[in-house]
């Protein structure tokens, strides 16, 4: 388990949506995508640039489902709360990418 939150780790910009596309989803504006993201580790500024929000931990957050968020942010992946996320958004590649390199 990391300390720091995982999100986004490893990255892969298939998981990822700019501030714009996540408050779209989210119905909020970006400045209430920024703050979650600050408040919640749900997107990252990825190599010091722009934010990037997880589609994972964005949909976990809208979700309420707080035991996932919290494991997604620990570093599981495919934990059995964890790895029904990435199917339901399309992101079993992700998965499958990983563990092949792992």
């Amino acid at each position: 388990m990391h300390s720091t939150p995982c999100c986004l780790i490893p990255f892969d910009r298939r998981e990822g949506l700019s501030l714009a596309q996540a408050a779209k989803i989210a119905g909020k504006s970006v400045d209430t995508v920024r703050l979650w993201c600050l408040n919640h580790d749900i997107g990252r500024r990825v190599g010091g640039g722009s934010w990037v929000v997880s589609r994972v931990a964005l949909t976990m957050f809208l979700d309420d489902d707080r035991r996932a968020l919290k494991a997604y942010l620990a570093g599981s992946r495919t934990e059995q709360n964890v790895a029904p996320y990435f199917h339901r958004l399309g992101l079993d590649g992700l998965l499958r990418d990983w563990a092949r390199s792992a």
